[in-house]
């Protein structure tokens, strides 16, 4: 590592690079269930007990797909019926697409153009295209910061290509496709492909974020020229391809810190083409690499281990991705306690921090523990906290979220292709349950959920929402 942090040193004097500050959402509330319904859109999976929300399959047999051989099936984000789930003659509600879109907590600045017009974008490692609000739409945002490529000198507008997202109600995000220099912590990326907003869901033209940057692989890209795939690359393969990028610094890096942390400043960032050594060095540890799947087009790496309060528990075969763009860590679970009304894993408003199991996951050969504070997530009703760890349903891999990339710092080495981390555990968080003033509405939970969650002890509770790992 010596090596390497002497060339980055060298590009960071040269290049002016610093970290771009990862600013949590004002006003941004976690919420469980939604957290949870979010993944499930992003992922496409059902859960594995009977839940309010589920993925539908439909079989589209309007007139424009009424053609002889031909009959077009998709699936459908549904809930069932919230007060009649039973029933056979309620139907199935759609899941609005505010429900559904990209469960991130932080926003990072970006600068876009010559000049530069500054915009904030969700980074996202589970997705791989770059897209922003345009000023030639009328789309409504109360941010109005769109960005506007007739004021930049360097955009290139691809009249032959178009991009479209598509969500579990049908709802989409789509536009145009242009290319421009873009900025990121320093470091200026020539020739990327800039995906102009046209038409999105009433949730992202409400929201705080101005876009999103994909820091998958292009893989996944949705980028289309004259209607067939034509993925462009993202911003950090743009960045590997410079002449002015040594092989030591053909990364990018996160830390996340919890807002039950010091809450005096943000210290969540990203940096690209450098790891911070002093993060490193104040681990204790050497950085842990394990080689990365990018197959799909996800950061995938082996995680065939766990343990809980050191009780090693080995998953073989188990993979898991690392994704920035999803709260919750999800884990495979054979046995799991579930509330139908919250979907998800509840554990007691009592429970304290020093009841709270030790649980790691493997990344790779090493197990990195996930902080006890961040199994609570968020409060569930009055009286539950909704688990930072859930079942991952019918997914064949692990999903580790915010929750578990809280408790390290990433590297992520895209030119080696491998994923790196280093423990990063804060001495302490707040895991005081809000005052009535603070908690979610009135409101008495499930029934069920308080024979699942209540009958067992505070240890076994969270025991039993990471039992996974199939042997527990």
């Amino acid at each position: 590592m010596g090596s390497m942090y002497q060339v980055q040193s060298k590009l960071r004097q040269e290049l002016g690079l610093h970290k771009v500050q990862a600013v949590r959402k004002s006003g941004h509330k976690l919420d469980g269930t939604k957290a949870y319904v979010s993944a499930m859109a992003r992922y496409g999976f059902n859960p594995t007990e009977e839940s309010r929300f589920f993925h539908l399959k439909k079989t589209d047999l309007t007139k424009e797909f009424q053609r002889r051989g031909y009959t077009r099936h998709w699936e459908q984000l549904v809930r069932a019926p919230q007060e009649h789930p039973d029933d056979p003659h309620k139907d199935n509600e759609p899941v609005p697409a505010e429900d559904q879109q990209y469960d991130t907590e932080y926003l990072c600045e970006i600068g876009i153009g010559t000049p530069q017009q500054k915009v904030k974008l969700d980074f996202d490692t589970g997705s791989a295209d770059l897209w922003v609000r345009s000023k030639d739409s009328s789309l409504l945002h109360k941010a109005d910061k769109k960005f506007d490529p007739k004021k930049s000198d360097t955009f290139q507008e691809k009249t032959d290509q178009t991009w479209k997202i598509q969500y579990g109600d049908g709802s989409t995000a789509s536009g145009t496709v242009g290319t421009d220099v873009i900025t990121l912590g320093g470091l200026q990326i020539k020739n990327q492909a800039i995906e102009l907003a046209k038409k999105v869901s009433s949730a992202f033209s409400s929201g705080e974020a101005d876009g999103l940057l994909g820091l998958a692989f292009s893989t996944i890209n949705t980028i289309e020229s004259d209607g067939k795939p034509d993925p462009q690359p993202t911003p950090v393969e743009n960045m590997i391809s410079q002449d002015d990028i040594p092989k030591d610094a053909e990364l990018f890096t996160s830390a996340f810190y919890s807002a039950r942390d010091d809450k005096s400043a943000e210290k969540s960032f990203y940096t690209f083409g450098w790891v911070d050594e002093e993060l490193v060095k104040s681990s204790g540890q050497e950085v842990a690499w394990t080689p990365i799947d990018n197959s799909e087009g996800f950061w995938k790496f082996p995680s065939e281990s766990a343990a809980i309060n050191g009780e090693n528990v080995p998953v073989d075969g188990n993979t898991a991705i690392a994704d920035t763009g999803t709260t919750l860590a999800l884990v495979s679970d054979t046995a799991p306690s579930t509330s139908y009304q919250y979907q998800g894993y509840l554990i007691p408003s009592t429970i304290t921090t020093d009841q709270l199991p030790e649980l790691s996951v493997a990344v790779g050969g090493k197990q990195f523990i996930i902080q006890k504070e961040d199994l609570l997530l968020a409060p569930a009703d009055k009286d539950h906290w909704y688990g930072g760890v859930q079942s991952r349903g019918t997914m064949p891999f692990d999903i580790l979220g915010d929750t578990f990339l809280k408790s390290i710092y990433a590297i992520w080495d895209q030119g080696n292709s491998r994923f790196g981390a280093v423990p990063k555990i804060e001495a302490n968080q707040d895991t005081v349950f809000p005052t009535s003033d603070g908690s979610p509405e009135a409101g008495s939970p499930d029934p069920d959920a308080g024979n699942k969650v209540g009958e067992i002890s505070p240890v076994e509770q969270v025991r039993e929402a990471v039992k996974d790992l199939k042997m527990l």
